[in-house]
C-alpha cells in the first residue's frame, strides 16, 4: 500500500480540518480557508471537501496541499506524520483517534469567545450608528455614534478574520484580544449595557 493510499484510508477530511485549526460544525460544515469566507460555505465529508462559494474540492491531501502549499507528496507526508501513520504501523491502530491537544482546544474555546464578544459589539455598534446619527449638521454629536464611527470597520475587520483568516493569523488575533484584559472588558461592558437595556424596559412598561 503506497503512501497515498495509507493516508486517504485512515484520515479522513473532517479530522484533518480541526486537527489544522477549522471548526467543523456538526452538520460538516466550516469557513473556507481559501477565500474570504463570512458564513460557513465549505462542506466535509468523510472522503472528500467542496467549498460552496469558491468551488475548491479534493481530497484530504488536496485539503492540506492546498491549505500549507505544499505538493502532494508533501501534504501525504505531513499527514502521516501528524497523524502517526507509516508503512510499519497496521492500518487499525493508525486509524484510532487522535486525543485532541488540551492547548489547541483551549485556544479554540477561547476564539469562539472572542468572536462572539465581537459580533455583539459589531450588532451593538451598528445600532448605534443607525440610531444615534445627528437629525441635522449642527446637532451635537452623540458619544455613541461617534464610537460606531471609529469602531465598526475594525471590529468588523477583526470578525471577518477570526472567521476565514489562516490559524496563525488567528491566533495572534485571540492573542491581541486577550492582552492587558481587552477582550475581557468588552465582555464586562456588554453585559452591564445589556443589563442597563432590561432595566430600562421594565421601567418604560410600568
Amino acid at each position: 500500500m503506497t503512501l497515498f493510499e495509507l493516508v486517504k484510508q485512515n484520515i479522513c477530511v473532517p479530522d484533518a480540518a480541526e486537527h489544522y485549526g477549522l471548526q467543523v460544525n456538526r452538520n460538516g460544515m466550516c469557513s473556507c480557508p481559501f477565500h474570504e469566507d463570512q458564513h460557513p460555505s465549505m462542506k466535509l465529508n468523510e472522503r472528500y471537501f467542496y467549498c460552496f462559494g469558491c468551488g475548491a474540492t479534493g481530497d484530504v491531501i488536496d485539503f492540506t496541499a492546498r491549505l500549507y502549499k505544499l505538493s502532494p507528496k508533501e501534504a501525504a507526508e505531513k499527514l502521516a506524520q501528524d497523524f502517526g501513520i507509516g508503512p510499519d504501523k497496521p492500518p487499525a491502530a493508525a486509524a484510532l483517534p487522535k486525543p485532541e491537544r488540551p492547548l489547541l482546544k483551549a485556544y479554540r474555546q477561547e476564539e469562539v469567545r472572542c468572536l462572539r464578544v465581537l459580533c455583539d459589539y459589531l450588532h451593538l455598534l451598528e445600532g448605534w450608528k443607525q440610531n444615534c446619527a445627528p437629525s441635522n449638521p449642527d446637532d451635537s454629536l452623540d458619544d455613541q455614534f461617534v464610537e460606531a464611527c471609529q469602531m465598526l470597520d475594525y471590529v468588523e475587520y477583526l470578525a471577518e478574520l477570526l472567521i476565514a483568516a489562516e490559524l496563525e493569523q488567528r491566533v495572534k488575533i485571540v492573542e491581541m484580544l486577550n492582552k492587558d484584559g481587552l477582550i475581557a472588558g468588552l465582555e464586562e461592558r456588554l453585559d452591564r449595557l445589556k443589563k442597563e437595556d432590561n432595566a430600562h424596559e421594565k421601567q418604560s412598561a410600568a
